[in-house]
C-alpha cells in the first residue's frame, strides 16, 4: 500500500475553482503550481474570464503562480500571458525537476506550496514525490487524448483504494 499512498492526494475536490485559497493562505501556503488542461479549462481551450479571475483572486490573495505543464510552449505560454502566471512547459510530470522548478520561480519551498490538477499518475504523483501539498479535481471535460484515456482507468482502481482509506480513517 506505500506506493499506493504516494499516489493518493492530499484533498480531492471537484474543481481547480472550489478550493480554499484563502483558508490555505492563512496556513502558510504562497505559492500555487497549477496544471492547465481539464484542470483549469477543457483540454486545449485558452484562457476563458473564469480561469483570469481565479488568477486575478489569488493576487489578491498574496499568491504567486506557475503554470506546469507537459506541453509545448506554443500550448503554455499564451494561457499564462492571459492570466499573467509564470510557467514552464515540457515539465516532465512526474518528474520532480518541474516541481522544484516552478518553486525556484516562485521563490517557494515545498511546505509553502500547494498543487492544483486532474491526473493522479502525472500531476498528484509528481507533486507528493516532491513533498508538495496535492489537491487533486475532477476533470472538466471527458474528451482528452488517448493515452490520458488509458490512464483514467487506472485512475480508478487508485481512487477506490483512496475512498476507502477515507472511509475506514472516517473522513
Amino acid at each position: 500500500m506505500f506506493f499506493l499512498d504516494s499516489l493518493f492526494p492530499d484533498l480531492e475536490l471537484d474543481s481547480a475553482y472550489d478550493v480554499d485559497y484563502e483558508g490555505l493562505y492563512e496556513k502558510g501556503y504562497r505559492g500555487v503550481i497549477f496544471d492547465i488542461d481539464n484542470t483549469l479549462v477543457p483540454h486545449g481551450d485558452p484562457a476563458d474570464e473564469k480561469s483570469i479571475a481565479l488568477f486575478s483572486r489569488l493576487k489578491k490573495i498574496g499568491f504567486d503562480t506557475v503554470l506546469l505543464s507537459n506541453n509545448k510552449e506554443y500550448r503554455v505560454k499564451p494561457f499564462a500571458d492571459a492570466v499573467g502566471s509564470k510557467y514552464e512547459f515540457l515539465a516532465s510530470k512526474p518528474s520532480r525537476k518541474g516541481y522544484e522548478r516552478a518553486m525556484a520561480d516562485m521563490g517557494t519551498d515545498k511546505d509553502s506550496t500547494l498543487f492544483v490538477g486532474d491526473q493522479i499518475f502525472t500531476d498528484v504523483w509528481g507533486a507528493r514525490r516532491t513533498g508538495i501539498y496535492a489537491i487533486l479535481t475532477k476533470k472538466i471535460l471527458p474528451r482528452e487524448e488517448i493515452q490520458i484515456v488509458l490512464k483514467r482507468f487506472l485512475e480508478k482502481i487508485v481512487l477506490f483504494f483512496y475512498h476507502r482509506k477515507l472511509k475506514r480513517e472516517g473522513k
